[in-house]
């Protein structure tokens, strides 16, 4: 086994950086990371040094034999890499608003992993992501790739098809559940199996097991169900869960409540903006805060950012596959049979057991009846929305939009591809 590993983040002006070191810091006897080389591009530069000088800090506080090195040389940075990570955002937070609040003009949800925006994230970032991965088949070709980048199930599905790299993708949304989960039973989250049934933002928990018992009933009749901090709608109907027998991801509100969704969205964006111009704000605070050259820890205010356990769920990735753990986690891979009526190669969120091979994903014991129809038309929307990014395919565009749930017709679809596509040719170059 490697002494000293190097992790390569790619991304790495985010302000969720000082998690991940926090992560790297407190795993470091069971993941011996030796080099952390941070990456970012020419605009992203500021916020790059920023970030590594907080890491240098946190590393020196810690007194671990850990070496940060700050780059915008990616090639340099990927070579004889044993773990990259990506967590970029092509386009930055300006590119996000559009994916938002276009979509509200046409009374359509606007939302940066789902319906519209989700696609136009995916056509800006999909072909970036598989720049990366062909540097890595060069220069590191044994290295895992550990992606946060939204959208997280089609980037990983591009990942499986277009190229050869070892490659998983993560998401913070079922280690968050799994947590709210810990402090309802007051037990270990490893004393409690979910069962995570779907895709990325598109999963349903369909049991709930602790001492060999489901307590998926118990959970449903449960008045306060589980949200995210930044999702804002949470109230579902008790007689619609007692139905579908699964506790839905919070991201399935914009699809059984949307038109309540819409209300909530168009009035957030008329007041205190659209999500993107939200978390801008909140990162300029963050920032303000990673600069004082005091501060040699990750500050409480990264919370509110919306993406907490990001890092706790990548280092405990990266450990389970450097130790060869054998334990449970939620994870984005190759479908393989496991969802029957989906495709092979269709990228899925379920159980895997972490080996050094990589995850093996867990068969699964119970498919809501209810849920094929809508997990099979999103997944139809992602495999067209992937083709139509690799091959710049305007047309393949068009049909992935016009058969998203979310979009009523074909003629709103043709108005908002077009309005999304011009904001959009600066990071299209293949459609153009």
């Amino acid at each position: 086994m490697k002494e000293a590993l190097k992790l390569v983040v790619i991304g790495a002006g985010s302000s969720y950086t000082p998690e991940l070191m926090e992560g790297i810091i407190m795993h470091h006897h069971e993941l011996p990371v030796g080099e952390v080389w941070l990456v970012d591009i020419e605009e992203g530069k500021e916020k790059l040094h920023t970030i590594a000088e907080l890491s240098k800090r946190m590393v020196a506080k810690a007194g671990l034999p850990i070496t940060v090195v700050e780059t915008l040389n990616r090639r340099e940075a990927v070579a004889g890499a044993d773990f990259v990570c990506t967590q970029i955002r092509v386009g930055m937070l300006e590119a996000r608003k559009w994916d938002e609040l276009i979509p509200l003009r046409y009374n359509v949800i606007g939302q940066e992993t789902t319906g519209p925006g989700g696609m136009m994230k995916g056509l800006r970032t999909i072909p970036v992501i598989l720049d990366i991965c062909r540097d890595i088949e060069e220069l590191a070709p044994d290295a895992w790739l550990l992606n946060f980048t939204n959208p997280a199930g089609m980037v990983t599905e591009a990942v499986h098809k277009y190229s050869s790299v070892k490659s998983v993708g993560l998401c913070n949304s079922p280690i968050g559940f799994q947590k709210w989960l810990s402090g309802f039973f007051g037990l270990p989250a490893e004393k409690i199996y979910s069962e995570f049934v779907g895709i990325n933002h598109l999963h349903w928990v369909s049991d709930v097991v602790v001492n060999g018992e489901s307590k998926l009933q118990e959970l449903i009749d449960y008045p306060q169900s589980y949200k995210a901090s930044n999702v804002p709608f949470d109230s579902w109907d008790h007689r619609f869960l007692n139905g579908l027998k699964a506790i839905p991801s919070y991201y399935l509100s914009y699809f059984y409540m949307t038109d309540a969704m819409l209300a909530e969205q168009k009035e957030t964006a008329a007041t205190t903006g659209s999500r993107a111009e939200v978390v801008k704000r909140v990162e300029e605070e963050l920032f303000e805060l990673y600069r004082n050259e005091e501060l040699q820890e990750k500050p409480k205010q990264l919370e509110q950012r919306g993406g907490a356990y990001y890092s706790e769920a990548a280092v405990l990735l990266m450990r389970s596959i450097y130790n060869d753990a054998r334990d449970i986690q939620t994870l984005n891979v190759r479908n393989n049979g496991i969802i029957s009526f989906l495709p092979d190669d269709a990228s899925i969120e379920v159980n895997c057991i972490v080996t050094k091979q990589g995850p093996l994903p867990v068969p699964l014991r119970k498919i809501p009846q209810s849920v094929g129809g809508l997990l099979a038309a999103v997944k139809q929307y992602e495999s067209l929305t992937i083709e139509a990014a690799v091959h710049g395919d305007r047309d393949i565009a068009l049909q992935a939009l016009v058969h998203h749930p979310l979009v009523p017709s074909v003629t709103v679809a043709e108005q908002l591809l077009d309005e999304m596509l011009e904001k959009n040719k600066t990071y299209l170059p293949l459609f153009n």
